[in-house]
């Protein structure tokens, strides 16, 4: 599907900085929205050295590039090399799309944005819902925040060590002005009042190659949901999809949330704006990918 485009001396550049970069999935999306909307631009993978950020940085300005991502593990590495950043991402501490402008690269993150437009699209409802939160990595404190403007009605932050989970709760309380969100170890998760809940699963556990796990094995706790959103993408069904679907609940993966921070960050490059049809078309090319 994509290669139509000719490269020539007006192509514009953008590109993914990270170690690894090697299986990213993000050349598919750009590369092939900038196929379908005839716009002259070339995305490539650019692996970063331990240590280069700021290098890297310096060199894609000089280099003109349009834009860049920014995937693990510099995310809040590049900050410091930013001429500006954008509230959320600095609310978050992370950045993973650099647009470039007069006197520098400006940090987002689409990474929140690309979820929240993701779980619209797939019908899951955030404003005034009980949301139960698993995890309390950085990942999950993003989650959280973004949870807090959307207007969720409460969340209950489920992790390991209930201390990391307190940490963030307090730091969204503090933000929100009230008691938003409360923090539970794990294993008590038999303390949640019986109703019916959203939850996302921001953990790694259930990622490829450990697919037959789960953060939460016990069905008791499936029976509480109705709806599960897990952030992981590898595999496409996890087994915290499936504990969720035994139980009656609808479940969903993070795999429309890459298409959407891709295409959330395709918008700040171009200034063009991706329709819904237009951004099926591009999951429909990673779904052909990931299975060839």
């Amino acid at each position: 599907m994509t290669g139509h485009m000719e490269i020539n001396g007006y192509t514009r550049v953008c590109g993914l900085i990270g170690n690894p970069v090697e299986h990213t999935m993000s050349p598919v999306i750009h590369n092939t929205l900038a196929d379908i909307m005839g716009e002259n631009l070339a995305y490539v993978p650019l692996h970063v050295g331990s240590g280069l950020v700021g290098d890297a940085l310096k060199g894609a300005w000089a280099l003109n590039f349009l834009g860049l991502n920014v995937t693990v593990p510099y995310k809040s590495e590049v900050i410091p090399y930013l001429a500006d950043i954008d509230a959320l991402a600095k609310r978050i501490g992370a950045v993973n799309t650099l647009v470039r402008t007069d006197n520098g690269f400006k940090g987002y993150n689409t990474d929140m944005p690309g979820l929240y437009r993701a779980m619209c699209e797939d019908g899951v409802n955030v404003e005034g819902e009980e949301v139960l939160l698993l995890g309390a990595g950085g990942v999950a404190r993003a989650v959280a925040m973004l949870l807090c403007e959307k207007g969720a009605e409460s969340i209950i932050i489920l992790n390991r060590t209930e201390d990391r989970a307190r940490k963030i709760a307090d730091e969204v309380n503090g933000y929100a002005g009230r008691e938003l969100v409360k923090a539970l170890p794990l294993s008590e998760y038999g303390r949640i009042p019986d109703k019916k809940y959203l939850a996302i699963q921001a953990t790694s556990v259930g990622m490829s190659p450990n697919t037959e796990e789960a953060v939460i094995e016990e069905e008791e706790f499936y029976k509480k949901l109705h709806t599960g959103y897990d952030l992981i993408f590898n595999p496409l069904e996890t087994r915290f999809m499936r504990l969720v679907r035994a139980q009656g609940g609808r479940a969903f993966c993070g795999y429309k949330m890459l298409l959407y921070q891709g295409i959330i960050a395709y918008e700040y490059w171009t200034g063009r704006s991706v329709s819904d049809e237009l951004a099926g078309r591009v999951y429909s090319e990673m779904l052909r990918k990931i299975k060839a």
